[in-house]
């Protein structure tokens, strides 16, 4: 399958879920080209944004792992 760069968004409400995101994280890191994240103490969400590069099939899989998480949303985009 072709490899694709694009990006995932992942806006946390619950910090309590914090392990449970880097997890998924380090277990996808060889498709993880960079990660930014902006904690936000004074507001009730982190950010993490995420440049990603592999296949859709790769990226689509850690995008629906961390949508299952309770008190996270995530959205990727994909370059055609």
């Amino acid at each position: 399958m072709e490899k694709r760069i694009g990006t995932i968004t992942i806006l946390i409400r619950d910090r309590e879920i914090s392990p449970s995101v880097n997890q998924l994280l380090s277990e996808h890191a060889d498709i993880i080209l960079c990660r930014q994240g902006l904690p936000f103490h004074d507001r009730p969400v982190a950010v993490i944004a995420l440049i990603v590069e592999g296949t859709a099939d790769r990226i689509n899989a850690l995008t629906g792992r961390l949508g299952r998480l309770q008190g996270l949303s995530c959205k990727a985009a994909l370059a055609s």
